[in-house]
């Protein structure tokens, strides 16, 4: 049996990261579950890969555990890739997840206004990095889900920008996916079935 800690405090990206590993001999644990008092790591990296290195280093250092970590965001074409690396910060407002939620889809949806729908091509990159206590990266995965930006929010699951999220083969959002869908086809999914498969062929 093998413990994990994945690098959030995310309950949605827990029972993503959960589901995919259920069938393997992984525990994987949050940062919640620790009772720790850990100041967050500064992600000062350039893109999405460096910032999940420092998250996975930093919190295997300082718990002594195997940690895996992500850093993921939205890249839109007609805004020449942002939010990209700032999209949990987008709009810069602060407090709960669902304010912030809110206040970076409203961003998100004014400066698409003048946007022609040729710009509203988008994707979900997420980097996934494997870390051990003594300061080794020893995997690392990445993923993508391809789709397209929509003015008005539609669906409940999910979280983030989900819901101004469409993907065009289905005709949804990703906030009208199930989990076991989005598991399929989301970045996160793609980059843990990716960092699942690593482990599994690897000696770690």
């Amino acid at each position: 049996m093998r413990t994990v800690l994945l690098a959030t405090s995310n309950p949605h990206k827990l029972d993503e990261v959960r589901q995919i590993l259920a069938p393997t001999e992984t525990t994987v644990l949050g940062l919640d579950s620790l009772g720790l008092d850990l100041e967050e790591p500064v992600e000062d990296g350039t893109t999405f890969a460096e910032n999940a290195r420092i998250k996975a280093l930093y919190y295997a250092r300082h718990t002594d555990r195997m940690c895996l970590a992500d850093d993921s965001g939205l890249v839109v074409d007609g805004l020449g890739g942002a939010p990209g690396i700032h999209s949990a910060r987008y709009s810069g407002v602060n407090g709960p997840r669902d304010v912030r939620d809110r206040a970076n889809n409203e961003k998100l949806v004014g400066e698409l206004e003048s946007i022609p729908d040729s710009g509203r091509s988008a994707r979900f990159v997420c980097a996934m990095c494997f870390a051990d206590p003594e300061g080794r990266v020893l995997l690392e995965s990445t993923g993508t889900f391809e789709g397209v930006i929509v003015d008005v929010p539609r669906g409940t699951n999910g979280f983030g920008y989900d819901p101004h999220f469409m993907v065009p083969s289905l005709g949804r959002t990703a906030a009208e996916l199930s989990p076991e869908e989005k598991n399929e086809l989301s970045h996160r999914g793609r980059a843990t079935a990716n960092m699942l498969a690593l482990l599994r062929s690897s000696k770690v």
